[in-house]
């Protein structure tokens, strides 16, 4: 982490992800793509449907390979990036016929590292295999729902979910939310655990680097007038005034169970994280 004298008032708690590991180079044009923003917008009608979403700094989507579409092709890990879409660094892999693709990088990966995507790849960070083949006790990310489908859960900064048991064709994982959940033992995942851990403790210091991610201010409910929210209204500053906090629409917020018990998924869950 960088850690900033408090020369201004924005600077006083400002702290900010070290880049120094990273490799000093441009993104790689071919793996490039623009992608639309909507903004909080409707694309049919162009109102808001999102509040709080606008402006932001331009960026293009770094196509990320999430699959594992080359199997026993053994490729060399040439830079580690810094990628504006989130929080987890990427790393530039290219194969012996110079395909290249991007990769999330995990936690130790090393310019010039050799990874594989194998039904059966070394046990060290980077490389991607099946589940019934990752000895118990092991960290994973980026871990397929339904073979072949792609890496779908465990993909944000310092991120792992972690090999509990085998049982039959399925395997036990517990996740980052502490939930314990059965996963098909042919599904793939990424062996160790997503870089930038750090990531947790980045404060932005001031509104407008808030401005610069996208996100407009977010009014709290209690300062506005009850026509505008449940919490509204009082002579200068007041509590709620209720039992259990609401959304502006008049809905139950922060605590509530939103889960729907009929969910398929729910038969795969041997234990709910904790509350």
């Amino acid at each position: 982490m960088k850690f900033y004298k408090p020369t201004t008032p924005a600077q006083r708690g400002m702290t900010k992800i070290d880049f120094s590991q990273l490799t000093k180079k441009g993104p790689e044009k071919s793996l490039l793509k623009y992608v639309k923003r909507n903004v909080g917008r409707s694309a049919s009608t162009g109102r808001i449907t999102t509040r709080h979403k606008g402006g932001g700094v331009k960026k293009l989507y770094r196509v990320i390979e999430f699959s594992q579409t080359r199997i026993d092709a053994p490729a060399k890990v040439i830079a580690l990036e810094y990628d504006p879409n989130r929080t987890a660094f990427i790393a530039l892999i290219q194969y012996k016929d110079a395909k290249k693709q991007y990769m999330i990088a995990p936690q130790n990966l090393k310019v010039g590292e050799e990874i594989i995507f194998s039904e059966k790849a070394p046990l060290t960070p980077g490389n991607r295999t099946k589940l019934k083949n990752i000895p118990v006790g092991t960290n994973v990310y980026n871990v397929e729902l339904e073979p072949g489908k792609g890496g779908i859960i465990v993909r944000s900064a310092g991120a792992s979910a972690q090999v509990l048991a085998h049982d039959g064709d399925h395997v036990n994982l517990k996740m980052p939310s502490s939930e314990i959940r059965m996963f098909k033992g042919d599904c793939f995942a990424s062996l160790g655990m997503v870089s930038n851990p750090e990531n947790r403790f980045y404060r932005l210091g001031k509104a407008g680097l808030s401005r610069h991610k996208g996100r407009r201010p977010h009014v709290r409910g209690s300062a506005m007038n009850p026509v505008d929210h449940p919490h509204g209204g009082g002579e200068g500053r007041q509590p709620i005034g209720l039992k259990h906090p609401k959304t502006p629409w008049g809905r139950p917020a922060l605590g509530v169970k939103t889960r729907n018990t009929r969910k398929w998924s729910s038969k795969v869950i041997i234990s709910r994280r904790k509350k």
